[in-house]
This record gives C-alpha cells, structure tokens and sequence, in this order.
C-alpha cells in the first residue's frame, strides 16, 4: 500500500510540528492559545495547517490508489503532496509574512487536491 507510505511520514511531520508547538509553549509558559507570542502563532498555524489538507489528501490518494492508478503515479502524488507542506512548514517557520516556501507550498497542496479530485472523478466515472 504506497499511500500507507505517505501517510507515515505526514505522521512524523506532524509530530515534528507539534513537539516545536509544545517547546513553544514550555519556553513561553503559554498553556492555550497563543497568548500574542508571534512564535507560537507560527508553530501552531503550521501544525493546524498540515492538520487541515493531511486527512482528505491521503483519503484522495488512496481512493485514486486503488483504483488501479500506476505506482509511479501515486508515488508521484504521494510524494509531491509531502514536498509541499515540507515547504509550508519551513516557509511557516521563518516568517509571519510571505515566505518562498508557504507559497509554494500552499499552492502545490492546492494543485495536488484538484488533480488527485479530478483524477479520481474521472477513473470513478470510468469504471
């Protein structure tokens, strides 16, 4: 199963985003919320922001896995959809303004959401 692969690491990704959120929150002795820390404000924005896209993405790229969907492919999706929010977190990370990285991270998310939808709107129909 490729998609069990992307999953995994979106995992640890997400772990890596919430232990730099609960540091935050020692060094800062901010329990909930964000208390107004900039800082914290990013951490937990790029955490929440993986939270947001991970779930229906790898649902997407499994349905589109098992219909049948050339490895490569779904290697493909997999592995761009990974690349991008990589890039959105370190993008998220280092600025609370525009960054290189939450740009094109957010738009490659987007570009995977639509092709992976259309892709399995159209092998659905196919089938």
């Amino acid at each position: 199963m490729i998609t069990g692969i992307y999953a995994a690491l979106c995992g640890l990704l997400l772990v890596v985003l919430y232990a730099r959120v609960s540091q935050r929150r020692l060094a800062t002795k901010i329990g909930a919320g964000t208390g107004g820390d900039a800082v914290l404000e990013q951490r937990v924005r790029a955490h929440a922001n993986l939270i947001e896209s991970a779930p229906l993405v790898l649902l997407l790229l499994y349905l589109v896995e098992q219909t049948g969907l050339d490895a490569w492919a779904v290697h493909a999706f997999g592995a761009a959809f990974l690349i991008a929010r990589l890039l959105h977190a370190q993008g998220m990370s280092g600025s609370t303004g525009r960054s290189t990285g939450r740009f094109y991270g957010s738009i490659g998310t987007l570009l995977i959401l639509v092709a992976l939808s259309v892709v399995l709107l159209v092998r659905s129909f196919m089938a």
